[in-house]
């Protein structure tokens, strides 16, 4: 239950209130909608300017409050990541829920997490005012995030634009998210990524390596303890193999 609301101006301004117990972000508000009897206090990121969406070199730059449909309706988004974006949430869903969010609330079935881990993506999280040395944030692979979901207040994600990525998975129907998805990501330099989704907490991280060789061992490794309710692990070892053999054909 939400019992008191901010909207600061500057970003300062939020992260002082942030440090306050019981306080959260609020961007798209898909998360603190929920009903809860426990009370909280959010702050609103409206006013904050962080819904940007911007190429720098061969990055794209995207703003935390940025929302899904609007990533997905860039031009600068890769097709791939647009069918993961898809998955991720029905479009009344994507209006509202932020690039962010999503990735503070995801578990291992979230395709939009899935790819981006992939893709080695970048996060800039600030803890809190600037120091004497002027330095208030830090910058965490999206890897180092998940696990753990550090305190303090994601600004920005980064993904490259210079790579080769690929998305394929199997559900139960086409509206439902993956028992098995493969993100696959390959770099010029021959560095392969492959992150699986479909399971657990967290998507996997399944390979990060010079070149493709092994994928198909990589894949059916990842997944070998992968028993739930939707799944057995030899059925997602199997299909994550395909899976990720299909992205690698793709490029």
């Amino acid at each position: 239950m939400i019992t008191t609301y901010h909207r600061p101006q500057t970003l300062d301004e939020a992260l002082k209130l942030l440090a306050q117990p019981n306080t959260f972000p609020l961007g798209g508000g898909t998360l603190l909608s929920q009903p809860t009897t426990d009370p909280v206090s959010v702050v609103d990121l409206q006013r904050l300017g962080l819904d940007s969406l911007r190429v720098n070199g061969n990055e794209l730059q995207i703003g935390a409050t940025c929302t899904l449909q609007s990533l997905l309706e860039s031009k600068d988004c890769l097709a791939a990541l647009k069918v993961a974006i898809k998955l991720e949430a029905p479009i009344n869903i994507r209006n509202s829920a932020t690039v962010a969010g999503t990735l503070v609330s995801s578990d291992g079935r979230s395709p939009f997490a899935a790819s981006l881990l992939a893709m080695d993506a970048k996060m800039t999280i600030d803890q809190g005012p600037k120091t004497k040395d002027g330095l208030s944030s830090s910058v965490l692979g999206l890897g180092e995030f998940l696990p753990l979901r550090p305190s303090g207040l994601i600004t920005s994600i980064t993904i490259p634009l210079n790579v080769k990525f690929a998305f394929e998975f199997v559900s139960k129907t086409p509206a439902d998210k993956p028992l098995v998805a493969a993100a696959l990501s390959q770099w010029k330099s021959g560095r392969t990524r492959l992150v699986l989704g479909g399971y657990g907490k967290s998507p996997i991280l399944a390979m990060d390596g010079t070149e493709a060789e092994g994928l198909d061992a990589a894949a059916r490794n990842a997944y070998h303890e992968a028993n739930d309710d939707w799944a057995s692990a030899e059925y997602r070892m199997d299909v994550a193999a395909t899976l990720a053999k299909r992205c690698l054909e793709s490029f």
